[in-house]
């Protein structure tokens, strides 16, 4: 059973109250009012799940209401249900021809209403559904997610389109956050092989000792705990793409057997002496300067040659900060279709603070900033608060904490760390590379600012 947001009306008191308390009771959230004025009001400001209101009322029918929300061409509407007597079912029919749901004639039964409510709750949510199933498969032909209206934007998609119709190997190179798997996506499903897997890999989430297993397969007793054999992602993407992410966090031994899948396009698994030959396009992206580990003997010269045969280079969102609007506008759009949410905008000022940010977290950032800005705000605009609220990285928003100075300085520090971390997925390893401090020095400010 669906629960949900739902705006009561009839201008009869008892009745209301009785409905009301047993909607509550069926774990309802519930707003009452014997005035359709006021409902007007509250419509306005507000976003319901479900609209159940009384036909006959001083003022203004229901009907009249269940007309202005559908003269409004809102695509974020409640669900309605009319409650009529006998003498006006004709004017129930009419609603429903506006797009209500459901009428119940009175006098009806409490348990009628209870079920007819749940019925258009799951019809919402339903609906909800399959619109953001929609903005998924339109989002598949806009580029798969890629938003950007700037001109280094446009050559990364231009790329992007261009790159798909070939089998060479790709080097997406990026900070964190900037959108490096979306890339690989929009190049493998723009290929010929989009029909076939795209197996993705974060190098960097699994732990040194299993990605070898995790890559390339092992076999029955290969190591301790081997109970049975496992495929790895290179047979599993056979025909199709693997994308590995975090390439310069792997080992130089796995570096080699890599190279090697990549020339040889053949491999072997742990513990196994059959050699697989797999047909599989090589996707990698990564966070750091390749160039600058293989002057410093951390990363194969053959391997970076190899994977480097057509570069992509995603630029940070503080480069390209007139993406900010149409990047906010497109997150705001898609998160209120996931919440059930009527967001018409932002508030005069944000954006130009928005813009202001660095981003440190670059679009994903932005995304998680916005995301929880539209769960977050009570109203169809999104103020400064809800942004503030979310973002600690956009100062123009939201200050320092006080005019002391130990405490500024104390605060500076933990956000230093807190966003490093987030830019860094919570490995704290680059956390420590982008500050520019030893790992031994990261964990001192993470036992002092007790961050975990």
């Amino acid at each position: 059973m669906s629960s949900g947001s739902i705006l009561l009306v009839d201008d009869e008191a008892k009745i209301l109250n009785a409905l009301a308390q047993a909607l509550r009771e069926d774990r309802h959230e519930v707003v009452a009012t014997t005035s359709a004025r006021e409902a007007q009001r509250l419509l306005s400001q507000r976003m319901f799940d479900l609209l159940v209101v009384d036909n006959l009322m001083p003022e203004l029918t229901g009907l009249d209401l269940i007309r202005e929300l559908h003269a409004s061409g809102a695509a974020e509407r409640p669900q309605i249900v009319m409650m009529t007597a006998h003498a006006t079912v004709e004017s129930a029919i009419e609603a429903m021809k506006l797009g209500a749901f459901d009428y119940l004639q009175k006098p009806f039964e409490v348990d009628e209403l209870l079920v007819v409510a749940s019925r258009a709750l799951d019809h919402l949510r339903l609906r909800t559904e399959h619109r953001y199933l929609i903005s998924e498969r339109d989002a598949e032909y806009n580029h798969y997610g890629l938003v950007g209206r700037s001109r280094r934007m446009e050559e990364v998609i231009r790329t992007a389109e261009v790159v798909a119709k070939s089998r060479s190997t790709v080097l997406i190179m990026g900070e964190t956050g900037t959108g490096k798997e979306m890339v690989a996506r929009a190049i493998h499903y723009h290929s010929a092989q989009r029909e076939m897997p795209l197996i993705k890999v974060n190098c960097a989430a699994i732990p040194e000792t299993l990605l070898e297993s995790e890559l390339f397969g092992h076999v029955r007793g290969a190591f301790t705990g081997a109970t049975t054999s496992k495929r790895g992602k290179f047979a599993l993407a056979d025909g199709g793409t693997i994308f590995l992410d975090e390439i310069g966090t792997m080992s130089p031994a796995l570096q080699s057997k890599l190279l090697r899948v990549i020339q040889e396009r053949e491999f072997e698994s742990l513990g196994s002496e059959r050699t697989q030959k797999v047909d599989v396009r090589v996707i990698a992206a990564t966070n750091r300067d390749l160039q600058q580990m293989v002057a410093d003997g951390r990363f194969q010269e053959d391997l970076y040659y190899r994977l480097h045969v057509i570069p992509v280079h995603i630029p940070p969102l503080r480069e390209r900060r007139e993406d900010i609007p149409v990047l906010v506008e497109h997150f705001i759009q898609k998160h209120a279709q996931r919440a059930g949410k009527r967001i018409d905008g932002i508030a005069p000022g944000v954006m130009q603070a928005l813009q202001a940010s660095d981003w440190p977290g670059n679009v994903r950032e932005l995304e998680n900033t916005m995301e929880r800005a539209v769960v977050l705000s009570q109203t169809p605009i999104i103020g400064p608060d809800a942004v503030r609220i979310m973002s600690v990285s956009s100062a123009p928003l939201m200050g320092l904490p006080s005019l002391n100075l130990r405490q500024n300085l104390d605060w500076t520090e933990r956000e230093t760390v807190r966003r490093a971390l987030e830019s860094a997925n919570g490995v704290k390893k680059d956390a420590a590379e982008t500050m520019g401090l030893t790992q031994r020095a990261l964990s001192y400010y993470l036992a002092k600012h007790r961050i975990s």
